[in-house]
């Protein structure tokens, strides 16, 4: 049958409707990537003419790699997220455990999810500055322990310690973001289906062996969410470690991270290092993608062959044992 004149042919309609994301994804998101691998080869410097420079191939990774502030930044870059990543998780999954929990009823758990979650609401940089102020060495928390308490004999530059600055980074880290993380795992958990658990306490199951068995397998892809977003987040830790160490991650760089020692490069009394910096970037960028393909692997589900494989081989030991 013929189509009339009047007919309106609308098969591209939904490339118009998407146009926008098109344009603002390629403009904000594809060019800046594409320009900071471009920028990592060259020499390029704040104090050039559109901040052009020669290219210079890998010699800005090269020295890079030989920086042992570097190494030092990815160290502690590591060190700190995994420093608040367990306790937070760890801290997540019992209130996630708790308020999901079919048995155990919390009165006002509204508001307590409303609580937890409220540091996340706050600015970082608020919360740093307060936190940096109260450990002063004049600040309230020395006034407390030796005035009020007697505790100590003189105040402590609780910030002048590696070890003290470290776990102060760590701990509002963990405060901020594990009210969150409980959010997200409790969503996980309500969404898991009751009837596993009625089957599971039928059989006589108790509270712990259901949340190994039953929550924390359902729960990998959740888990996983969790893990490379926190991941991803902490390896581009910037602002917490900069209030609390200075720029230069202060004391002895203990809290030095990548993105602080590439704020160093780019900052002007550097140079305006355009071209370093943006390697420490390509860097940061290739170390997340590849720990975020690891975990992806780990947590991949098996297809149903590889299930049937694996059955079998358990199914053949038991036979022979």
């Amino acid at each position: 049958m013929r189509k009339s004149r009047s007919a309106i042919n609308k098969d591209y309609w939904g490339y118009i409707f998407i146009m926008p994301f098109i344009i603002i994804f390629v403009g904000f998101v594809l060019y800046p990537i594409a320009n900071t691998f471009w920028l990592s080869l060259t020499n390029a410097s704040l104090f050039n003419p559109g901040m052009s420079g020669e290219f210079v191939g890998l010699d800005n990774f090269r020295m890079l790699f030989n920086q042992n502030l570097f190494r030092r930044a990815v160290s502690n870059t590591w060190l700190i997220w995994l420093g608040n990543f367990i306790p937070q998780l760890f801290l997540a999954l019992t209130l996630a455990a708790m308020f999901a929990s079919t048995t155990f009823r919390i009165r006002g758990a509204g508001f307590f999810k409303a609580m937890y979650f409220l540091p996340n609401l706050l600015m970082p940089v608020t919360i740093a500055a307060l936190f940096s102020s109260y450990l002063a060495l004049h600040g309230p928390a020395n006034q407390f322990l030796v005035a009020s308490l007697g505790i100590m004999d003189e105040p402590r530059n609780f910030l002048g310690f590696p070890l003290d600055a470290r776990i102060t980074v760590m701990f509002l880290q963990t405060w901020i973001w594990f009210g969150q993380t409980a959010i997200v795992l409790v969503a996980g958990m309500t969404s898991i289906s009751p009837a596993y658990y009625e089957s599971a306490m039928i059989d006589g199951a108790s509270q712990i062996k259901m949340f190994f068995f039953i929550t924390l397998p359902l729960l990998k892809p959740v888990m996983l969410f969790v893990l490379v977003t926190s991941f991803v987040g902490g390896m581009q830790m910037f602002d917490i470690p900069m209030l609390i160490g200075g720029p230069f991650g202060a004391p002895n760089h203990s809290v030095l991270t990548v993105n602080m020692f590439m704020n160093q490069w780019r900052s002007a009394s550097a140079g305006g290092m355009i071209g370093p910096a943006a390697s420490v970037s390509v860097v940061l960028f290739f170390m997340s993608s590849a720990v975020a393909l690891i975990l992806f692997n780990l947590f991949k589900e098996p297809s149903d062959e590889q299930y049937a494989k694996r059955m079998a081989k358990k199914a053949k030991k038991g036979a022979n044992a």
